[in-house]
This record gives structure tokens, sequence and C-alpha cells, in this order.
């Protein structure tokens, strides 16, 4: 009675064209950024709250221009608004999709690791005189322990 998540069955085919639409997407996006841990911790954000607040804001900026100083990109500002309304439903697709490999991931790893203890189970019964003492060894160490100041299982 396995364990059985998730069953695919990709074709050659099949992983050339994802290889494929991964490439185009990486070409198309290579312009996003990526931002270090401090960087993103010292960035003035925009959430839901204050995003009313900027929308406002650069449209009262855009129809008074004359008392804008030439230091503040209005325009720039504008674009990145605009690029932002263009983006986030792809970036929401992207993070559905990458949500469900994560979890695709999650359980085909689960199921192989089901039917490997489920394998080591039965050799450890039946196994023993069928030639699988070896592997019993050999895949036994996954679950020794070892003592260091109170037993621990092996990584």
């Amino acid at each position: 009675m396995g364990q059985n998540l998730v069953s695919l069955h990709l074709t050659e085919e099949d992983l050339v064209a994802v290889d494929a639409a991964l490439r185009t997407l990486e070409e198309k996006l290579a312009v996003l950024v990526e931002l270090s841990v401090d960087e993103r911790r010292a960035l003035t954000k925009m959430g839901e709250k204050s995003e009313a607040f900027c929308r406002q804001t650069l449209i009262v900026l855009a129809q008074n221009r004359q008392i804008i100083p030439a230091e503040l990109d209005v325009r720039e500002a504008e674009n990145d608004l605009e690029q932002l309304d263009l983006l986030r439903p792809r970036f929401a697709r992207l993070r559905q999709l990458a949500t469900r490999a994560d979890d695709t991931e999650m359980a085909l790893g689960s199921d192989v690791m089901a039917a490997a203890l489920e394998g080591y189970a039965l050799a450890k019964v039946f196994g023993k005189g069928a030639g699988l003492d070896a592997l019993r060894a050999a895949v036994g160490t996954r679950f020794s322990r070892r003592r260091s100041g109170g037993e621990t299982p092996a990584a």
C-alpha cells in the first residue's frame, strides 16, 4: 500500500519545451533586480495601504509639474508604477507556479522516501540470506544513532 502523491511522465519533448520557455523568461526578464538582505531592509516599501497615497501623489505631481524640483524624476516614478501594474499579474502567476513546483518537488521526494522506507522494512524482514545483507547494512546507516552527549539520529 504505497504512497503516490504525484505521478509525472514528462517526455524529452516536454522538458525541451519547458527549458525553452524558462530560457525565454530569463532573457525577457533579465532586467529584474536581485536585492541583498541589507538592501531589502533599507528600502522604503510601498505596501497595500500606501499604494493609494502613492498613486494620488503622482497624479497631483503630474498636474503641477512646475512646482517639482529637477532632481525629483516624476516621469520615472510614473513609469515604475506603470511597469508594476503590467508585471504584477505575471509575478502572481510565477509565484503560483513556483509554489506548485515546490509542492511537486516535495511530493515526489516524499513518494520516493515512502517507497524506500517500505522497501527497507521489507528488506529487513525478508532479506536475511537473500543477498540483501549488504544493502541492509548500507541503507541502515540512515537510521543509525551516534552518541554525543545523547543519542541523536545520524544525518
